[in-house]
């Protein structure tokens, strides 16, 4: 079973972060913050992206798929026979696609906090980080935010050498853990535009409703 409503909580919160609920129990080296900045700036300067995700869950369950990113405002995951799911984001909000109803679940652009990661500039250090570890060739960014469903904590890993975001695993107000991994990644690429788009046979349905 594909989770996507943890997936969706998890980009939103561990990939754009709102305004500061809570902080860091110390203050950053100069070491520490270069490096975030670094970061900042490598992964605002990566324009498009195309890969392929591994997505784990508490149970061990896994998930693969494809994805694609191109700034400003556009990703899409398409997840891996037996799934039909895909989460799309088209810069106007995200949907949640099913091949096999033709059917989507939309929501609101501005209520999903990964806009942010997707627009030109990353700012890491203006979120909501609880914890900074940097180990063995990766830096882990904890942060932690309240969402509608409760409050969230999602570690990020970044590659230290390269600044690349390698993995997030993100722990959901109920205790369980989602852990959303990147390989094969291609940077600039040119993805064809069809790929941001939602087919004009798909219908939308009310999220209330799943």
């Amino acid at each position: 079973m594909i989770r996507r409503d943890a997936l969706l909580l998890g980009l939103s919160t561990a990939l754009a972060l709102s305004l500061p609920a809570f902080a860091l129990d110390r203050a950053l080296s100069a070491e520490e913050q270069q490096l975030i900045a670094n970061i900042n700036q490598h992964n605002s300067a990566i324009r498009s992206m195309a890969g392929r995700f591994l997505q784990i869950d508490t149970n061990g369950g896994r998930t693969e798929g494809t994805f694609f990113l191109e700034r400003p405002d556009k990703v899409r995951f398409r997840y891996n026979p037996p799934s039909r799911e895909e989460i799309v984001s088209v810069g106007r909000g995200f949907y949640v696609l099913n091949r096999k109803d033709e059917t989507y679940y939309a929501y609101p652009q501005d209520t999903i906090p990964l806009r942010q990661f997707l627009g030109d500039k990353i700012d890491l250090l203006t979120a909501n980080v609880v914890n900074v570890t940097n180990s063995d060739g990766y830096m882990s960014i904890t942060v932690v935010d309240q969402t509608v469903a409760g409050t969230v904590q999602v570690s990020l890993i970044f590659d230290t050498t390269t600044f690349d975001l390698a993995q997030w695993s993100l722990v959901e107000p109920s205790g369980a853990e989602l852990t959303f991994s990147l390989y094969d990644v291609e940077k600039d690429v040119q993805i064809p535009r069809a790929y941001f788009s939602i087919p004009a046979t798909y219908k939308g349905v009310d999220p209330s409703t799943r």
